[in-house]
């Protein structure tokens, strides 16, 4: 019998180049893993939507969110599809951060921006969507440290909205404690409503979000393998 279909889920976004993104990084997971079965189901905005995919399908499949934490759409919108759609075949896999993984590729966007790399007077603002879900702002939280370990420089978590401090309330903290060089690193999977509002936290440098990096498609398949045991 061949594996269960890998369906990632994504949130959605009216800006084309977001979508252009997650296209990109399945075309990544699908060359890592030739042969595989890949398909995409959005919780908003786009088609096309989860449930639609779901309805469809009588076989197995894991659905691999494109989260970057546990929060409500991990913990309520997704397993509410499922219920509505009535595909009991479906497996949910862990959301892709925080891991390591995704350190190198925060690292290897602030990079491509001009980041120099940890020195006295530099820190890194990791920029997240934030949620009204504790958990996943403590997912952040633990992202932010993991990438700290990862650059050698201070790293503090900004929320894009419902939570504090925002990005740029944290740019202005680092730069209060002494850190005149404050990078924003995008903590967000591509281009969209949120990629946008964290260019304008007054950070000497923003990085790009996380985009199709071959370490994020390695990731959702190790996401998807994790399900399968």
């Amino acid at each position: 019998m061949s594996p269960p279909a890998l369906i990632a889920v994504a949130h959605g976004t009216r800006d084309p180049a977001g979508a252009a993104a997650v296209r990109q990084l399945l075309d990544t997971v699908g060359r890592l893993r030739p042969g595989s079965r890949v398909e995409v189901g959005h919780l908003d905005l786009l088609r096309p939507s989860l449930y639609d995919v779901l309805a469809r399908r009588r076989d197995d499949v894991v659905l691999v969110p494109l989260l970057l934490g546990a929060g409500y759409h991990v913990h309520t919108d997704i397993p509410a599809v499922v219920a509505a759609a009535g595909c009991r075949t479906a497996r949910v896999s862990a959301a892709l951060g925080p891991d390591p993984l995704l350190a190198t590729v925060l690292s290897d966007r602030l990079t491509e921006a001009g980041w120099s790399g940890a020195r006295e007077d530099g820190a890194v603002v990791l920029a997240a969507a934030g949620s009204t879900d504790q958990g996943a702002n403590a997912d952040t939280l633990r992202m932010a440290r993991l990438l700290q370990t990862r650059l050698g420089c201070p790293v503090t978590a900004g929320y894009l909205c419902a939570a504090s401090p925002t990005p740029a309330e944290a740019v202005a903290a680092l730069r209060a404690r002494g850190h005149r060089e404050v990078a924003v690193a995008r903590y967000l999977l591509a281009p969209g409503f949120f990629a946008q509002r964290a260019s304008a936290s007054g950070a000497c440098l923003t990085s790009p979000p996380l985009g199709a990096h071959e370490a994020v498609a390695r990731l959702v398949l190790r996401r998807y393998d994790e399900v399968l045991g």
